[in-house]
């Protein structure tokens, strides 16, 4: 796998420069007024999903006139859909992406499904997914149906396990209405093909994601791209495109790789106030995530297992928020900060803030405010 060899001779990138680069990509240098929701959940190869409204948010501070709708209409209308996918976290992508990604990171659930043995002893996967396929392409099923069932067949097994086996073996998309902006219900699974009505193809070769990934993440090194997937081995893809491809080295020596044509900004192009969900895939998405965290900040966008929505100030995590919406048609947003906020870096926080509150939240009277929070959970 290269990394920091051969690399002497490749330009370097500046983590300000990876920074302006990535966030470019990642439409939150300025948000995009020529992509559609669709498009843009398409080039950014899905949006985490493992609650119900990161994805909206994170196309709020993404798309020019966004409205939440927008995104639930691709819900109903079975272009987007809600499923496992990379990292073995619920993403919400394009129909398209759901038959095909899934597939390509199909050897990552095969290895989350070894690390269950234990607890299913004596199970045989391959019959599972016989009886939950016939089960949920009869009717939408909830996880606990499903464990109800497959305890009869398999009474000695994990319960757990079992759940995690289900999703592992077949590609299950969360129904609707669950997702939907204001309507989410309870998670109910059927598989990708039936809700679709069309088959995923084979497992398609890697290369065409590498090229995509770069052109939403990148620069990036294989183990940014291995990071994104939950893959391992991708060095050889990587060897095979590398005629294709730029290739520079960060402040470390480490081999980075891009599209030769796509944009890298100057690392001091102006970044404005961007609030992200929790999960966002910006944090998420790099094996060295200093390009987005600072050193000093790494780790505090977490509470244990509780990750907060994040604030970007110039581009770099720069502390976290959080909104309540009270009776009365009030809402409140709190911007914990990590550190002192200029004036004009603060009335910019404030002003982007006050927006969010209009377009995401039904309130009639909203407020701003800075200081700490208690986070929920």
């Amino acid at each position: 796998m290269p990394s920091k060899t051969g690399t002497s001779s490749a330009p370097p990138l500046s983590r300000r420069a990876l920074n302006r680069a990535t966030l470019d990509r990642q439409l939150l240098l300025r948000r995009s007024d020529a992509l559609s929701p669709v498009e843009a959940v398409g080039h950014l190869l899905g949006l985490q999903a493992q609650n119900v409204k990161p994805p909206y948010f994170a196309l709020w501070s993404r798309l020019a006139g966004f409205r939440p709708e927008a995104l639930s209409e691709l819900m109903e209308a079975r272009d987007v859909v809600r499923i496992v996918t990379l990292r073995s976290t619920i993403h919400t992508h394009t129909a398209d992406d759901a038959l095909t990604l899934r597939p390509l990171v199909q050897a990552a659930r095969d290895r989350e499904l070894n690390t269950f043995r234990k607890g299913l002893a004596g199970v045989d996967t391959e019959r599972l997914g016989a009886i939950v396929r016939t089960l949920v392409e009869g009717r939408p099923y909830t996880m606990k149906e499903l464990r109800d069932v497959l305890l009869k067949e398999w009474p000695d097994a994990d319960p757990f396990a079992l759940s995690v086996a289900a999703r592992c073996v077949l590609p299950l998309v969360q129904v609707t209405p669950r997702g939907m902006w204001g309507r989410s219900g309870q998670v109910a699974l059927t598989t990708v093909e039936h809700w679709l009505g069309r088959a995923a193809g084979p497992v398609p070769e890697p290369d065409e994601t590498v090229l995509r990934y770069l052109c939403a993440f990148g620069p990036a090194s294989v183990k940014d791209m291995q990071t994104w997937a939950g893959l391992t081995r991708l060095g050889a893809v990587f060897e095979r495109l590398r005629p294709r491809l730029a290739v520079f080295r960060d402040e470390n020596g480490v081999e980075l790789f891009d599209l030769p044509d796509a944009a890298r900004p100057a690392e001091d192009t102006p970044a404005p106030p961007r609030f992200l969900p929790e999960f966002d895939n910006l944090l998420l998405s790099h094996a060295d995530r200093s390009r987005v965290v600072p050193a000093e900040h790494k780790g505090r966008s977490w509470t244990g297992n509780q990750a907060h929505r994040t604030l970007l100030v110039d581009g770099f995590l720069a502390g976290i928020w959080q909104v309540e919406e009270h009776k009365g048609g009030e809402a409140l947003l709190t911007v914990q900060a990590f550190g002192a906020l200029g004036k004009g870096v603060r009335a910019a926080v404030a002003e982007e803030g006050a927006r969010l509150l209009a377009d995401m939240t039904s309130a009639t009277s909203y407020d701003v405010r800075f200081g700490e929070f208690v986070a929920p959970g």
